[in-house]
């Protein structure tokens, strides 16, 4: 069975280093997000990666080195991601109230591209995303590339 992640981020040596799932969903929980990550991977629908990001457009739910398991796993990190993603919706002319679905995987997968391509960790610092430095995501990011909605 092919597995797939809206979002695969390979690191400077191809290697597997993130997947992203994409949900156009507000007013969630840690809860909600643990049972989601479960149920996707209980289905084998994502493969073992260092990190886990569910990017929702009012909150990112991240995870790092959680195994792949049914067992519920809280989010190592929650992040408000409205100060990092204002100036992608902006540039897209809509509000992150009226973004669809796919609009929203594209303004994450410019945010993403920016993060791999950023020049330092001062360039993030600036914009609101010490967790990206702190959490080891930028590090392991740095200099790689992203695929969409890609099996894995």
């Amino acid at each position: 069975m092919k597995q797939y992640s809206d979002i695969v981020a390979f690191d400077r040596s191809g290697e597997l280093a993130l997947l992203v799932e994409v949900k156009n969903k507000r007013g969630t929980t840690p809860e909600w997000a643990a049972k989601m990550r479960r149920n996707m991977y209980a289905h084998g629908l994502l493969p073992k990666a260092p990190f886990f990001l569910l990017a929702l457009p009012d909150r990112f739910y991240f995870w790092r080195n959680a195994s792949p398991t049914e067992e519920l796993a809280e989010p190592t990190l929650q992040v408000d991601s409205s100060p990092f993603l204002q100036p992608y919706f902006e540039k897209a002319g809509v509000s992150s109230e009226d973004v669809t679905g796919k609009s929203f995987e594209l303004i994450v997968t410019a945010w993403l591209s920016h993060v791999l391509g950023a020049d330092g960790p001062e360039d993030l610092r600036d914009r609101n995303q010490e967790w990206v430095l702190t959490s080891g995501l930028f590090n392991s990011l740095a200099g790689g590339r992203l695929e969409l909605e890609a099996a894995a």
